[in-house]
Parts: C-alpha cells; sequence; structure tokens
C-alpha cells in the first residue's frame, strides 16, 4: 500500500480518537522481526521532540504482547494500534493495514501467543478498534540485523503517526 494511502486511512480511522494505545511487537534478535518494536521506538523520539504527550500511550509488547494486556486495560484505549512484522507477500518494506478478521490468516512474527488471541482477549474488557499495522520483513534469521528497507518502514510510519497524532493534539 502506498504510504500516503495508508497515511490517509490511518487518520481517517484516528479522527475521533480519545486515547489511543500504540503497542510495537517484534523481537531484535530475528533481524527484520524488530519492526514493530522500532517503529514504536521512533514514534516515541519524534514525539518527545514535538513535546506532544496528551492521548496516547506507547507501549513495547516484544514478543510477549500477551503480557502488557493488564496495562492496555487499564490505559482503557479508543483506538489500540499494534505495529508487527508480517509476511504481506509483497516487497520488503511494504507496510500495510490488516484487519483483524485477517489475522489468521496472516504470517506473523515469533510471538509467544497468536496476536489474534491476545486482540480477543483485550476486546472482551476494551471496547477499542483496532489498527493492525504489517511490515514486510526481508531477513528473519537469528542474529542478523535488520534490513535497510524495514528500518526505512519503521521510521516512515513512525513519522506519519507522529504527524497525525501531533495534529490531532493541536486542536
Amino acid at each position: 500500500m502506498p504510504i500516503s494511502k495508508l497515511k490517509k486511512l490511518l487518520k481517517a480511522r484516528l479522527e475521533q480518537a480519545e486515547r489511543v494505545a500504540i503497542v510495537g511487537v517484534g523481537s531484535e534478535l530475528r533481524a527484520d522481526d524488530i519492526a514493530g518494536t522500532l517503529a514504536v521506538d521512533h514514534l516515541g523520539k519524534l514525539l518527545r521532540k514535538k513535546k506532544t504527550y496528551c492521548g496516547f500511550r506507547l507501549l513495547q509488547g516484544c514478543t510477549a504482547p500477551e503480557n502488557i494486556t493488564g496495562e492496555i486495560r487499564k490505559y482503557n484505549p479508543t483506538h489500540l494500534i499494534m505495529i508487527d512484522a508480517a509476511d504481506l507477500e509483497a516487497k520488503p518494506g511494504t507496510i500495510s493495514l490488516i484487519k483483524p478478521e485477517e489475522l489468521s490468516g496472516a504470517s506473523f512474527s515469533t510471538h509467544m501467543m497468536p496476536l489474534e488471541v491476545m486482540i480477543n482477549y483485550v476486546l472482551q474488557s476494551v471496547k477499542c478498534e483496532i489498527i493492525m499495522i504489517g511490515i514486510q520483513p526481508k531477513v528473519l534469521e537469528f542474529g542478523k540485523k535488520s534490513s535497510k528497507e524495514v528500518q526505512s518502514a519503521s521510521l516512515q510510519l513512525a513519522e506519519d503517526i507522529a504527524e497525525i497524532l501531533t495534529a490531532r493534539s493541536a486542536k
């Protein structure tokens, strides 16, 4: 999905958001599996520079995002964005929105619990809109560094989300 189209879709889906939880998922041990956590790290740095702090919470789920379900429930977001490496059968670094009902068909990176199960658990106690964002990995080998394509895509996604959140908090 072209980044400008993705940005427009994200902006539209976050239009009515009051509290946004953004979760990075992945492991630095398996190269591009770090995509989600890298994007959230970039996002945190960008938002600190812009001094934008209201209406969102950044969380690192790493390889066990189920461990932060308590924090998500406590924050009670209106919107939950989850970012992860996913086999989109696309060019490395491709970013795409994934519908929650498509989770069982998408091949996500290594997690202790499938994201579909974790999301269903969260939705039992928090009524929020789920926005899944997948980044196509290039390399998932243990001990390798993340690819330039995934690093670039993670930064671009963070910049787009920061722009959307900053515009929202300026209102």
